[in-house]
């Protein structure tokens, strides 16, 4: 019997979401975006262009296609409370809860859920009311700090004094922002990205993947979404340990406990993004839903049944033997139209060339006249897979190189020689 599952949202994440479920041929897929993504309409048996928050809307369309699951890809509909109103009809959902997704829509909530359940992991901060509060303990603080509004920025609303901008700049900064801001120490190490697939009360991780923020090759210029993003064979990083991934694990199963104590019971997607220091892991914040791009990588690895998992993640019977990933590296290159981010230029075309057995995920992309316009945020992603990473980064260099346009791309994701760099910074480190 066919099963009818609802995808929201419209980016290179849920293409790679689409793409997964569209595996099992008893899958027909529904979509929910505010912009026509080629691959995902390719794939879906109707598509409805709606805003993402649009809550109303989408349960009416849900409700007249008889939908009976939904996976849920982005953060705003979360904070929106999608997943509450779809449950309410009788639509089972991968994703959590409005209150359960303040883990990541509210900093504040998610840093003081750690700190009185004394989870591992959790930097010093402070938590302040307003811009003035937080302007008057920048000027007095001695020391790096980071500086992030406690709500949603699409990973853009950081600042570091002490790196990105002086305390008049962090001054300026906090001046900028309406409503809580959240102040801490600032981490130094090796960022890594951990995913796990979450049904209320067992976690099952996915491969360590690490993500690039920086726009420009050599981890220079302003943050981004994410420019691209690599996994190795093994599903580890070479910097961090079995330790380090042991304590990482802990603390998002610490967390999930947490959230069940307050009555608020995590399902979906978990996701850890961690910062190795010389003390271990530590958390540099939480996101309710898969990363873009790190779902395209470990999606693309999956040989198990994604719906069989959302299956299982909305009965509460998820187990480890349900989840298997190909042991294969993993490069993601994501290409953005010129002037990214700070002053993307939308409406040019572009055409793609060989892409060289890459696997191709649109994102902010439209079709005009059978051609390909870049709009104004990332434009589409290429995923090499190869037995090494060295492999894997030919692939999707090949397939990036082959697009014609006014788009760019970071050449060093996945090179050795970036590796390399993070090997040794961890060792100096420890």
């Amino acid at each position: 019997m066919d099963m009818k599952i609802l995808v929201v949202g419209g980016g290179g994440r849920e293409h790679a979401i689409a793409s997964a479920l569209a595996r099992n041929r008893k899958t027909v897929l529904y979509s929910v975006m505010a912009k026509k993504n080629p691959g995902i309409s390719t794939l879906a048996e109707k598509v409805l262009l709606c805003r993402e928050t649009d809550v109303p809307g989408i349960v009416a369309f849900a409700q007249e296609n008889a939908i009976e699951y939904a996976f849920i890809g982005p953060e705003s509909p979360l904070e929106a409370g999608i997943v509450d109103a779809l449950e309410a009809v009788g639509i089972s959902c991968v994703g959590p809860s409005k209150a359960a997704a303040r883990i990541e829509t509210d900093k504040g909530f998610c840093r003081g859920l750690m700190e009185q359940h004394q989870i591992d992991g959790c930097p010093k901060y402070r938590l302040c009311q307003n811009s003035d509060e937080a302007i008057a303990f920048i000027k007095e603080h001695d020391g790096d700090l980071v500086i992030k509004p406690v709500g949603l920025t699409g990973g853009k609303g950081v600042k570091i004094m002490g790196e990105q901008v002086d305390r008049d700049g962090a001054i300026a900064y906090a001046g900028q922002i309406r409503g809580e801001i959240i102040l801490e120490e600032r981490l130094i190490g090796e960022e890594f990205t951990l995913q796990a697939f979450v049904d209320g009360t067992h976690l099952v991780p996915m491969p360590l993947v690490q993500d690039h923020k920086r726009a420009f090759d050599g981890d220079i210029g302003p943050n981004t979404g994410g420019m691209g993003s690599y996994t190795m064979p093994d599903h580890m990083l070479p910097f961090v340990t079995n330790t380090d991934y042991k304590k990482a694990f802990g603390i998002m199963q610490a967390t999930v406990v947490a959230l069940a104590r307050t009555g608020v019971p995590y399902k979906g997607i978990l996701y850890g993004q961690f910062m190795n220091t010389a003390k271990g892991p530590k958390v540099i914040e939480f996101n309710a839903r898969f990363g873009d791009p790190e779902a395209m990588n470990v999606l693309s690895l999956l040989i198990s049944d994604l719906s069989e998992i959302m299956v299982n993640i909305t009965r509460g019977t998820l187990n480890p033997a349900h989840v298997t990933f190909e042991k294969k590296a993993t490069v993601c290159k994501y290409l953005v139209p010129d002037g990214y981010p700070d002053a993307p230029h939308a409406g040019d075309p572009i055409d793609v060339g060989d892409t060289n057995g890459a696997i191709t995920y649109y994102a902010n992309v439209e079709e005009r006249d059978n051609s390909l316009v870049t709009l104004t945020s990332r434009t589409l992603a290429f995923i090499g897979i190869g037995d090494t990473l060295e492999a894997a980064e030919h692939t999707a260099e090949q397939a990036a190189a082959s697009v014609k346009g006014p788009v760019r791309y970071r050449k060093d994701i996945g090179t050795d020689a970036l590796l390399n760099q993070r090997i040794a910074h961890m060792k100096e480190l420890r």
